[in-house]
């Protein structure tokens, strides 16, 4: 055990160096070759998601409970962010780099949250430039639509989106259910974009009600008219009364119709519209259940779906897909499936489903809701346009016919109402450089976000440099300094119990409260920015780390830095790093 050593007079003291001077006479830094240098690098929830949300910072915002500016950062890039906070399927939290800690951050949720907190905001803070007299149409006020519309109208440009239905929202109206975005949420997202002088004309289809020729009188126009067709089964019967497609059968759902099913209801397919159809025939009273000619795992639906609908009782049948529809009396009366068996990969990557003969067997149904995929209706699209089921486009939607572009579902991209956001963002970007002479290409090295294609607005608006960030460098794990982090499980989204929520079209899942909102952003690393922790300035032996006044950033005095690394290797969420001296 050690001794207390007391001193009782100077005489008692040991021999001592003391210096009366300053260590600024030694200039330590001439003995560097490797530079500490503030390096911003790009979080992993930011490049895997497909809108390009600034994830990192509006949870630091919230974290200290600013939520107004935690909805600026949000809305900079996203316009919907009360809609994304209920029916986006979250791949920012796949790519989150605290899964590997304990559980990935819960950025849904807040998400959520932000965007509930913002709904009464205006958007004329966003607008980034005076009106131009340049005018732009969009076909179709889906997510795609009303994204590109919103970041045109930034730009300062007059656009009016056409929209053949009776009210604006694309899938969000008419194909999500009330249970997962109530139409109040999307109804005041809308509005809020209306307000900002968005003009939506409903009832009108583009190459119909207005002709085609006279679409493209305007400057420039965005084809975003979704996939609304259901893709037919081909099997005998299709055509009995009793069988549903399933979009069809959605769309009279949420526009209120009241749609009388039987007991026994078959949905037939594997994705989001087979989920969400099940789902609903659920809650009409059937015994619906799902029939999909995969297994489980290859099923293409949102796994909360797949998930949200087992916890709700529904049976799932899997290898099996219908052969003929049985019909008495030209009406439905019992459906005819044959086992399949999972073969060789096809060109989707899953594993294709071959028939096992002498399979076959018949079960009683009265409703069939056919999901096995959508589709576009183009017959109001010029031919030249289309090619393999899709408009042709690149990244950002530009057609080989100008002023054409397009977005959503109707190009070569996953079919996500996050990923349709993202298209349209892009497509307004395109269109703005096309319109000034310019080539979006030229700019895509500066707004790329990660490596996954995603592209950042607030990079591209005009006069913005945007922060000193490395967009392509992102952070993994293995960056991330773990000994300055506690683990902590996620905060849980309250939700309606399963016993009351099949009976009802109430919403599911519940929004987190204020102070559930900031702990679980607590639980951000802000991968790769650096948040002012001053590890870097508590740890610098040579004390040649200051703070700024001047910016929320610190100053290196290269004079004394002596390139020993530590500050690099105790900054929590690699924000610094050493680069060879003369680089």
């Amino acid at each position: 055990m050690s001794k207390k050593i007391t001193f009782t007079s100077i005489a008692d003291l040991p021999p001592l160096v003391v210096s009366m001077g300053t260590t600024e006479v030694n200039a330590t830094g001439s003995w560097r070759y490797l530079r500490p240098v503030y390096h911003d690098k790009t979080a992993p929830c930011i490049e895997g998601c497909p809108a390009s949300e600034d994830i990192e910072q509006y949870m630091y915002w919230a974290a200290r409970g600013d939520f107004d500016k935690a909805w600026e950062v949000l809305v900079e890039e996203n316009p919907f962010p009360a809609v994304c906070g209920r029916v986006c399927y979250h791949p920012c939290e796949s790519s989150c780099n605290r899964d590997h800690f304990d559980q990935s951050l819960g950025i849904n949720s807040i998400e959520r949250f932000i965007g509930d907190h913002g709904l009464e905001f205006s958007l004329d803070r966003f607008k980034v430039a005076e009106e131009r007299e340049q005018k732009i149409a969009v076909a179709g006020a889906g997510p795609a639509g009303l994204a590109a519309a919103y970041h045109l109208r930034r730009l300062g440009y007059q656009v009016t989106v056409y929209e053949k239905e009776e009210k604006p929202g694309g899938i969000l109206q008419y194909g999500i259910p009330r249970y997962r975005l109530p139409k109040h949420i999307l109804e005041a997202e809308i509005m809020r974009l209306e307000r900002f002088g968005v003009e939506i004309k409903t009832g009108v289809q583009v190459g119909k009600d207005i002709p085609w020729n006279e679409f493209l009188q305007h400057d420039a126009v965005f084809l975003a008219v979704g996939v609304h067709k259901s893709r037919k089964l081909n099997v005998p019967g299709e055509d009995l009364d009793g069988v549903i497609a399933g979009l069809d059968f959605l769309s009279r759902i949420n526009s209120g119709e009241d749609v009388s099913l039987g007991k026994n209801v078959a949905v037939i397919g594997g994705g989001n519209t087979a989920m969400d159809a099940v789902r609903t025939a659920l809650r009409l009273g059937s015994t619906p259940a799902i029939y999909y000619r995969r297994t489980r795992a290859e099923m293409p639906a949102i796994l909360d779906e797949i998930e949200e609908a087992e916890r709700e009782g529904i049976p799932m049948e899997f290898l099996v897909t219908p052969v003929e529809l049985i019909g008495e009396n030209g009406a439905l009366k019992a459906m005819k499936l044959q086992r399949m068996e999972l073969g060789e990969p096809d060109e989707s990557g899953r594993r294709r489903p071959v028939p096992v003969e002498g399979s076959e067997y018949v079960v009683e149904v009265d409703n069939v809701i056919t999901a096995i995929g959508e589709q576009g209706d183009f017959t109001s699209i010029p031919e030249k346009l289309i090619e393999w089921g899709v408009v042709k486009s690149d990244a950002f939607g530009q057609t080989e016919q100008r002023p054409v572009f397009a977005g959503g579902d109707i190009i070569e991209q996953p079919h996500t109402v996050v990923h349709a956001i993202g298209s349209g963002k892009k497509a307004a970007m395109a269109i703005h450089a096309y319109l000034n002479g310019g080539d979006i290409a030229t700019l895509a090295d500066k707004i790329h976000v990660g490596n996954k294609g995603g592209v950042s607005f607030l990079r591209f608006r005009d006069g913005h440099e945007g922060d000193p960030v490395d967009n392509h460098e992102v952070v993994t794990f293995e960056n991330i300094n773990t000994s300055y982090f506690t683990r902590k499980d996620r905060h849980q989204v309250p939700e309606l119990d399963v016993k009351t929520r099949i009976t009802n079209f109430e919403e599911v899942k519940g929004t987190i409260d204020r102070e559930a909102a900031m702990d679980e952003a607590l639980r951000c690393f802000n991968c790769g920015v650096c948040n002012m922790c001053d590890n870097c300035l508590v740890f610098c032996p040579d004390v040649a780390i200051k703070r700024r006044d001047d910016r929320f950033r610190y100053e290196i005095d290269y004079a004394y830095c002596k390139g020993c690394g530590i500050c690099v290797v105790e900054c929590p969420r690699s924000a610094l790093s050493l680069v060879p001296e003369g680089k």
